[in-house]
């Protein structure tokens, strides 16, 4: 299971989960990705069942990225101990996860999209959070072109359906 080698302190407090994600939200290195869709926190035993899920799925075929890491340590009281006598020790460690959130995904050549979203959905009912399956072909992409400031932003699909698009850029 995934947790930190070392940390500079040892307990934290709980924090609050705000916003949408701004970093981590696009897919940078396969072609299909599974995201997160609300805010929570994901364990670390949780990210390893999926993980291993997606991996008997496609035989260990093509290459999984996991894009979250357990780095929040959560602390627990020992059962019926008085109140007082300070903050429990850490017992597990958690990603925290906001909307839009890349969490896993999954490339290679023998890959095709019906594996890729079957693998997915089989790892998301490992997750204690609601996700969504996307394809790098449906995410946008954005063109400037030289001569002018103008941007154009444009899907992978409206690529592959125009070749003259495909020749501007």
């Amino acid at each position: 299971m995934l947790s930190p080698r070392r940390v500079k302190f040892r307990k934290q407090q709980r924090g609050r989960m705000r916003g949408i994600a701004t970093r981590g939200n696009t897919i940078a290195f396969g072609e299909f990705a599974l995201q997160a869709q609300e805010c929570g926190w994901i364990t670390s035993r949780q990210i390893e069942a999926s993980r291993r899920a997606m991996t008997r799925y496609v035989k260990r075929g093509g290459k999984i990225w996991i894009r979250i890491f357990p780095d929040k340590p959560v602390t627990m009281r020992a059962a019926e101990t008085r109140m007082g006598s300070g903050k429990g020790n850490p017992e597990f460690w958690v990603a925290v996860i906001k909307p839009g959130r890349i969490l896993f995904e999954m490339g290679g050549p023998e890959i095709t999209e019906a594996i890729a979203k079957e693998a997915m959905r089989l790892a998301q009912y490992k997750l204690p959070i609601k996700t969504k399956f996307l394809a790098l072909a449906d995410q946008p992409v954005e063109l400037v072109t030289e001569e002018s400031d103008d941007v154009a932003v444009i899907t992978a699909a409206d690529l592959s359906a125009s070749p003259a698009l495909a020749l501007e850029s």
